[in-house]
């Protein structure tokens, strides 16, 4: 099952079909469960800003990211949403 999720870019947000979204959970669940101490997944806000620093909240809590996993996570990211552009 796929939890509701959106997907906004420079504030514009970004439909997704049943397998992105699916894809993109499931693809960011196995990243936040991968981290230390993060728990089950709630709420989850995932952002990547310009200058490639990412901060995620999970479930009203900031996951603090060492400089590697900062770099992991946004890869992967850049990575999945790149082939979405028009």
């Amino acid at each position: 099952m796929t939890r509701k999720l959106s997907l906004t870019v420079n504030d514009v947000p970004i439909k997704l079909d049943y397998f992105v979204q699916g894809y993109l959970d499931h693809v960011t669940g196995g990243i936040i469960g991968s981290l230390k101490d993060t728990g089950d997944i709630g709420k989850l806000e995932l952002a990547l800003d310009n200058k490639g620093q990412v901060t995620i909240n999970l479930n009203g809590c900031d996951v603090p990211l060492n400089y590697f996993a900062n770099d992991i996570v946004k890869s992967t990211i850049l990575g999945m949403v790149a082939p979405l552009r028009e």
